[in-house]
């Protein structure tokens, strides 16, 4: 679709395999990832955060709903998530439990890279279908 699109699928290509060297190198110098938490700046942030849910579901899936190109430097990605609960999140001892939760992942780029990252999805419909908390 474009070059925006085609290194956002790259990207969850690498998570998906826990390539973390490989996901760094398509992180530009000035990276920034966004998400409810806030922005953080830099290669490592983004990193992070895919080393911390793929270590915590293994077998993470991605299902592409939607892919939209804005440009040639901009897209946008609406996809449901899921996985199995095997390992340590945020504290949460693993559970077994598993997770399906839609995400949106929106990525610029700059020079072939991603240059910044949003994502936004519900954290509390993860913590909830891990157990952590419930609705009453």
């Amino acid at each position: 679709m474009s070059e925006a699109t085609d290194i956002q699928q790259k990207m969850f290509d690498l998570v998906r395999e826990h390539d973390l060297n490989g996901l760094r190198q398509l992180y530009h110098d000035d990276y920034v990832y966004l998400d409810a938490e806030g922005e953080q700046p830099g290669a490592d942030a983004g990193i992070a955060v895919a080393d911390k849910y793929k270590t915590a579901f293994p077998d993470l899936t991605f299902e592409n709903r939607s892919t939209l190109a804005c440009g040639d430097d901009v897209a946008v990605r609406e996809l449901t998530v899921r996985g199995t609960h095997e390992n340590e999140l945020d504290g949460i001892a693993p559970t077994g439990r598993k997770i399906e939760v839609l995400v949106c992942n929106i990525v610029e780029i700059r020079d072939g890279k991603i240059y910044r990252e949003r994502e936004y999805y519900d954290n509390y419909s993860v913590l909830r279908q891990l157990g952590a908390i419930s609705d009453t």
